[in-house]
């Protein structure tokens, strides 16, 4: 497979024959070096063996950093004002009853932001991976792959919003000591009905997403992951929000309502399972996609925890945390599935290609000049931080909204906090992505979710920091405290 001049990939094979006369392999276990007077040094090469003589080469050239720029600055654009519409969103439901009356609402807000974000960004990553290799490019493997991969998230989804729920109940009860009946099942109806809703919207605007990426000949893998994580954070907080605030006017009146629809939504859950195992797409995800998917819903209901103590403190957080944490999420994402991209391309799952280390230095994962190292992505997606944060705050600014004053010193901290969040997580995403595939672990479903959750329990806490060192430092007007 080779990648077009839009970096997507192309299919060629060649036989025995013409590789015997054409071309000069050197085999290393997994590993085939090419020539150097045959193929350039970006240009990487995998013999897939089949039966009989036939030998397929599969060739992968990397993309050019100036086509990648463009094709992932727009989607990250729109995918920003998307989160400043869901942060502003956030700084007014806030006030609403609901939330204030039920607090326990705000861990669950980034426990669902991240549950949508992991499962519809790894379902992009996934479909990503399936269009690069020419997998979606029949109708029957098309319609298979949309059906399996709708079941599995819409299976993962309530299961998930469910234990969501009961995390909001526990963290709630901790410091209380109490449980309020009418209350847990307020939220867990909200979570449930909130992630089988979105996750079946959004994973159709994925499909549509992708599909239209391959009509453009752009590289799905860098427009899917930053459009799914920015609509999903908008269609999740508006649906959570809409419904807590329906269950509670009707938590007196229709107290059965929250009852009925919990226990309709589990019961669906078998029927998307079984669609799901029958697939043979999904069979393998839907036995070992678990683990990570409630692993960082796990993560980011600690950053929940958080947001609920900050929030109460400085109200001006509400309008940053999405923004800062779905900047990095938005980020790392496109890194690891790009990555995933690649290691699917030129290798199989437990053989590292010989360019690509686990153990890296921080210094090696920024600033590696080797044509063949993620060094220069990862340095153009971190240039892409404070060029966003800017416009963001200031769409924000411009339409007053938050309870933060935009000074100088605010901004040199805000943005310190946002640019640390992603460098630690472009770091982390190079040494997890290629661990997960030295030890066979699809990076395609598990890397996405534990990056994205360390990426909000970073954003919420380093914005924390952020407020309360401004606090310290003599920031104390009414905008900042109130």
């Amino acid at each position: 497979m080779a990648r077009d001049s839009a970096g997507n990939l192309k299919h060629r094979k060649i036989n025995n024959e013409k590789l015997t006369s054409n071309k000069s392999m050197v085999e290393d276990g997994n590993d085939f070096e090419e020539d150097e007077n045959s193929l350039s040094s970006d240009t990487c090469v995998l013999l897939n063996r089949g039966g009989g003589q036939k030998t397929d080469v599969v060739i992968v050239e990397k993309e050019p950093l100036w086509a990648t720029a463009i094709q992932m600055f727009i989607p990250f654009l729109l995918a920003g004002f998307g989160m400043v519409a869901a942060s502003l969103l956030l700084d007014k439901v806030q006030h609403w009853p609901v939330y204030q009356k039920v607090t326990e609402v705000y861990i669950l807000v980034p426990a669902l932001l991240g549950l949508k974000g992991n499962l519809e960004m790894t379902l992009a990553s996934r479909l990503s991976t399936h269009a690069n290799l020419g997998h979606l490019d029949t109708k029957k493997q098309k319609i298979s792959l949309i059906t399996g991969n709708l079941a599995l998230i819409l299976c993962q989804a309530t299961v998930v919003g469910f234990l969501a729920s009961v995390a909001a109940v526990v963290f709630g009860w901790v410091p209380t000591g109490v449980i309020n009946i009418k209350h847990a099942l307020l939220l867990c109806a909200s979570s449930v009905v909130t992630a089988f809703g979105a996750s079946f919207i959004l994973g159709l605007v994925m499909v549509g997403v992708i599909m239209f990426s391959r009509y453009l000949k752009i590289n799905p893998d860098n427009v899917a992951t930053p459009i799914a994580a920015s609509l999903g954070d908008l269609t999740t907080l508006a649906c959570l929000s809409w419904l807590a605030s329906l269950f509670y006017r009707t938590m007196e009146s229709h107290p059965w309502l929250t009852t009925v629809l919990i226990i309709l939504a589990l019961l669906l859950v078998p029927v998307w399972a079984y669609i799901a195992s029958q697939n043979q797409y999904t069979h393998t995800v839907l036995f070992s996609g678990w683990s990570p998917v409630i692993t960082a819903m796990v993560i980011s209901s600690i950053g929940g925890l958080i947001l609920d103590f900050t929030v109460s403190q400085y109200k001006g957080v509400a309008v940053f945390q999405l923004v800062i944490n779905g900047v990095g999420g938005n980020l790392v994402a496109v890194q690891a599935s790009r990555i995933s991209t690649e290691l699917h391309s030129i290798s199989q799952p437990g053989y590292l290609p010989r360019h690509m280390q686990v153990c890296i230095s921080p210094c090696a994962a920024f600033c590696d000049s080797q044509e063949t190292s993620h060094a220069g992505t990862a340095k153009m997606l971190m240039l892409m931080v404070i060029p966003g944060h800017l416009i963001f705050s200031y769409t924000i600014s411009y339409l007053q909204a938050g309870h933060t004053s935009f000074t100088f010193i605010f901004m040199v901290v805000y943005l310190f906090a946002a640019l640390l969040q992603v460098i630690l997580l472009l770091y982390i995403a190079q040494v997890m992505t290629l661990s997960m595939w030295k030890h066979e672990i699809d990076p395609d479903n598990s890397a996405i979710p534990y990056l994205t959750a360390l990426g909000d329990l970073l954003g919420t806490l380093l914005l924390g920091i952020a407020f309360q060192f401004l606090y310290l430092i003599g920031d104390r007007d009414s905008d900042v405290g109130d």
